[in-house]
């Protein structure tokens, strides 16, 4: 991040590191932070403690999408609120500075078929999530099945 390796980053004072920030990030921190921030921080660390080399800690639950991604936080599996799930996220070097809420989106991506259902004047909607790869296999999969089964 910004030319510094991991260890350096953590190494760094509070003040240093949030030089380092954007100015959103930066301004949101001189503010300060609310006691859920730290607490959801502490959870974090609790996970951490403990934990065999090459063991991966316990997902956090949180709703806090609006958390900043800082160094302390990488190698723990966050799971981040999106309406209705959550979604588990692995917080990994590259995303340190970014929102937690950007790594769990919040609505599906909605596909309508048209060509060969609306003759029979039925339309299907396949919801497909956006960045996964075996969506796209899996939407045509039901579409042959709904169109064989119209068929015969």
């Amino acid at each position: 991040y910004r030319g510094l390796e991991l260890d350096q980053l953590m190494a760094l004072s509070n003040e240093k590191l949030i030089e380092l920030f954007n100015s959103r990030q930066r301004r949101r921190f001189n503010r300060g932070l609310k006691h859920k921030y730290s607490r959801f921080i502490n959870k974090l660390r609790k996970a951490k403690k403990n934990l065999q080399p090459g063991e991966k800690p316990p997902a956090v639950r949180t709703h806090l999408r609006n958390a900043i991604v800082v160094p302390e936080m990488v190698g723990n599996q966050i799971s981040v609120h999106r309406g209705n799930a959550f979604n588990t996220v692995e917080v990994k070097f590259d995303m340190i500075g970014r929102y937690l809420g950007e790594f769990a989106i919040t609505y599906l991506s909605l596909i309508h078929i048209s060509e060969p259902t609306r003759l029979l004047s039925i339309s299907y909607a396949v919801f497909c999530l956006k960045k996964k790869k075996y969506n796209t296999l899996y939407c045509q999969i039901i579409l042959l099945y709904n169109l064989f089964s119209i068929l015969y």
